[in-house]
């Protein structure tokens, strides 16, 4: 006799919920233009499989001018620069977001407004502000991705701060050991696998995100992308998003790896 209306509730939720979503399903659509397909859409699909299927391959490595190699060593030397950044300046931040580091909440709490204030600029966004303040380059994808991915690291440093185990804390405290001490031999050594797994996550997205940043000008293969995309050369395209897949995929599963023996 109980169990009848907990079945009955349960399945109306279900029901409540699965209108919810067509209601939300059909407003989504409905602000979409379908202002149909042009005549030429078949051949141009055509013609860029065609250029995906058969790459570029003489493009991998030219001496005297700009290859896939380059780029994809340029977008590399991004990712890798602009999470050594954030790393290391979102270690503070995330000192000052922790709830167990300060006794008064309004401390934590603003610093959490912080980070939570830089997680919302995009990457392409943070790009554009840099390359109008330092111009167009690699730098200025570098800036961007540093600054962004404080706000993510933040986030989970102080997270993985404020799980620790006080118990040696306390017994440093128990031996007179100084402010300093304790950090060095009761916090930081707890901390620290966690801090090198999460900086090996966000530069696995931030190698996919130095690929997206060239593409409006902050270096890395994405400037040959737009280029061969606007100039119509599917080869070529073909050619670098293959070397991209390889690269992500390899950096993935290398990482992955690590972060595996880390935590």
């Amino acid at each position: 006799m109980i169990e009848k209306p907990k079945s009955l509730k349960n399945s109306l939720t279900k029901w409540i919920i699965a209108i919810i979503l067509i209601v939300i399903y059909i407003w989504a659509f409905a602000g979409i233009k379908f202002t149909g397909i042009k005549a030429s859409a078949g051949q141009v699909v055509s013609s860029i499989f065609k250029g995906l299927f058969h790459p570029d391959w003489n493009y991998v490595y030219l001496p005297d001018g700009e290859d896939l190699l380059r780029g994809l060593l340029d977008t590399l030397a991004i990712a890798i620069l602009g999470t050594v950044v954030s790393a290391l300046l979102c270690i503070p931040f995330s000192f000052w977001a922790a709830r167990n580091m300060s006794k008064i909440k309004a401390i934590s709490g603003t610093g959490k407004f912080l980070l939570s204030f830089i997680r919302t600029f995009p990457e392409i966004v943070m790009a554009i502000i840099f390359i109008k303040a330092v111009g167009p380059g690699a730098f200025a994808g570098v800036l961007a991705l540093g600054v962004h991915s404080i706000g993510m690291l933040g986030k989970l440093y102080s997270e993985g701060i404020e799980n620790i185990d006080w118990g040696p804390y306390e017994a440093l405290t128990s031996c007179g050991a100084n402010g300093l001490q304790k950090l060095k031999y009761a916090i930081i050594p707890q901390v620290l696998p966690e801090f090198a797994s999460y900086s090996l996550y966000r530069f696995e997205i931030n190698v996919r995100s130095a690929t997206i940043l060239g593409i409006i000008g902050a270096g890395g293969i994405g400037t040959p992308l737009i280029f061969a995309l606007e100039a119509r050369q599917w080869s070529r395209v073909g050619i670098i998003l293959l070397g991209i897949i390889v690269m992500v995929t390899a950096i993935d599963f290398i990482s992955g790896n690590i972060r595996k023996r880390l935590v």
